[in-house]
């Protein structure tokens, strides 16, 4: 069932079931790749490139430059979300989602090549970061694209699954990254993995290109697009102008976008807190091999690939909402036992501790791309979702290693992050409500 059934239906006739796979395969596919480019710089940040790029000060100043670099892409992933998100309303779905494959490709192929400071003196951390931005407008722009290329050409009763195909993306990306970090560092040694080998994982972006060409060729627009174009023309007729979709948003549905990102920000927090955060203080705090805890964070990952569709798949029966909430206030529940278990030391109980964490985060974000598709109708929906997703990211995702960083500085105990986690878990819970709350209204 939809919770939200702002989406009204169209006339368009319903795709044959073969395309309906091919787009969602390729809406999967899209996501996954564009994921992988965007998650090698995290580890990477985790790992070689304070030292590379920021050399003065301290390892804890190092690594506090490199995280920050890292969420300078977060803070441009609105720039995308809003560009992207008013040509997609306008222009189409596929178009901007091509052009942020081939943008995500050039970023990440130039990171692989950019000499380093001892190189190039100041101008390698300009230029990183210049690079960075430009991943993060490109994972701004792709998202709203591969999700509502699923979830508009989903049939009748499963918006869920659908979109659940495009949210997959993260832990194939997740596992792909973790993958190619483990074996380049497998055959190099310590001095060679620093060097060069930590470039590898960079260069494989340039196989995003070949996808963009692949979707720019073999799959068509949407079908829900397609009647909101022609509604709007009519309307165009009529008025002799036609409305901007950003426009519509911030007069009208703000509040929306505002209790979208409100309510995902602790998934997309706690997320990059265990994949990012975790790896540099298992490896730089707590003495942990850095083999070792990737290769936790992959098998965690590789279990999202089935909590994520399940999820979704039951929020097409029981209704977005209740799914959702309860991921929410599991990651609440979970956030002090976490940190306890990954402060043991432990591979074991990391393992367990991230797992747990990685199942709330799964059933969160199963049913999230059908429930803010869900939230405005077609002609600003590539805007509004894409704004409420990133403004998560931003507040949530992008600062979290961050924050972390300097909590576990201030306060010397992880229980710092687990209170931070409690606190995004409370503003969750209140923005969910309040969603639930105005969709029973209407």
């Amino acid at each position: 069932m939809d919770t939200f059934p702002s989406a009204q239906p169209t006339t368009t006739a319903a795709p044959a079931t073969p395309h309906r796979r091919r787009v969602a395969t390729a809406a999967a596919l899209a996501s996954a790749v564009e994921w992988y480019d965007y998650f090698v710089f995290g580890i990477a940040a985790a790992l070689v490139l304070g030292d590379l790029y920021f050399p003065a000060g301290s390892p804890t100043a190092a690594v506090l430059a490199a995280f920050a670099t890292f969420a300078v892409g977060f803070l441009a992933r609105p720039i995308g979300g809003i560009v992207a998100g008013h040509l997609g309303d306008r222009r189409g779905r596929k178009p901007m989602l091509v052009l942020a494959l081939t943008l995500m490709g050039v970023a990440t192929t130039g990171i692989g090549l950019l000499p380093t400071y001892a190189t190039i003196g100041v101008a390698a951390p300009i230029l990183l970061v210049v690079l960075r931005v430009a991943q993060g407008v490109a994972v701004g722009a792709q998202w709203g694209g591969a999700m509502l290329m699923a979830t508009e050409y989903a049939p009748e009763g499963k918006r869920g699954v659908y979109g659940s195909f495009v949210q997959l993306g993260v832990p194939i990306g997740v596992v792909t990254a973790n993958t190619v970090f483990l074996l380049a560092g497998a055959f190099t040694s310590d001095a060679a993995f620093a060097a060069w080998g930590w470039r590898v994982p960079f260069l494989v972006g340039l196989f995003v290109l070949a996808l963009a060409w692949y979707i720019h060729a073999r799959v068509e627009e949407t079908p829900e697009f397609r009647e909101a174009e022609r509604a709007l023309a009519e309307q165009e007729k009529e008025q002799n102008e036609r409305s901007s979709p950003l426009r519509t948003i911030l007069r009208g549905h703000l509040g929306t976008v505002l209790l979208a990102g409100g309510s995902f920000a602790v998934n997309t927090a706690t997320f990059y807190i265990i994949i990012t955060g975790v790896l540099d203080y298992t490896t730089r705090a707590l003495g942990m091999e850095r083999g070792a805890v990737l290769t936790v964070s992959l098998c965690v990952s590789l279990t999202q690939l089935a909590l994520i569709p399940a999820a979704a798949a039951l929020s097409d029966r029981v209704g977005r909402i209740k799914v959702y909430a309860f991921g929410a206030a599991g990651i609440a529940l979970w956030a002090v036992p976490l940190f306890l278990l990954i402060d043991t030391g432990s591979l074991l109980w990391l393992a367990v501790g991230t797992f747990v964490a990685s199942c709330f985060l799964s059933i969160m974000y199963g049913p999230q791309a059908a429930l803010f598709a869900e939230l405005f109708t077609p002609e600003m929906r590539y805007t509004g979702a894409s704004l409420g997703y990133q403004i998560a990211a931003v507040c949530g995702g992008g600062l979290a290693p961050f924050v972390m960083v300097l909590l576990l500085e201030a306060t010397g105990t992880s229980m710092a992050v687990s209170a931070y986690i409690v606190a995004l878990s409370v503003i969750a819970l209140v923005s969910i409500k309040v969603l639930a709350d105005r969709a029973r209204s209407r």
